[in-house]
């Protein structure tokens, strides 16, 4: 049914949730599964001295949660790919989700942003508006 299942992973229990339903579902369909990241924009650091610096700091970060989250995959069969981006988390997940050509999104309810989420509207919300196929919010 689905070709390719991403699954948005920002360390928030919600996301384990839903790299858990999406194993799942990856594994039922026998779907590829893209783990994608967004680690925060870099153009906020521009003029520190030691940029590359901090850069690759929010890089390695973004990278070891994607290790993280990948040791709780226990199924060997699950042919998984990784996509670690820079930018704002909803536009980043919505361009992989293109870019990937996605049959579904499947994305935690509430992520590690909630105060944000309250005041701007939170990143599920915003990929489930605009999302181009389904998406699955995981509580």
């Amino acid at each position: 049914m689905y070709r390719k299942i991403l699954v948005a992973l920002d360390g928030s229990e919600h996301s384990l949730r839903a790299l858990q339903q999406a194993a799942v579902l990856a594994h039922a369909f026998d779907s590829l599964l893209v783990l994608v990241h967004a680690y925060p924009a870099t153009s906020d650091l521009l003029g520190y001295s030691d940029y590359s610096h901090l850069v690759a700091k929010r890089k390695e970060k973004g990278q070891e949660l994607m290790e993280e989250m990948r040791s709780e995959l226990k199924d060997p069969k699950l042919v998984i790919e990784e996509d670690l981006l820079e930018g704002p988390e909803a536009e980043a997940i919505l361009n992989a989700a293109e870019a990937h050509e996605a049959g579904l999104i499947v994305i935690g309810s509430r992520g590690l942003g909630a105060v944000k989420g309250w005041l701007l509207g939170s990143v599920s919300r915003k990929v489930s508006h605009l999302a181009k196929c389904p998406v699955l919010l995981v509580r």
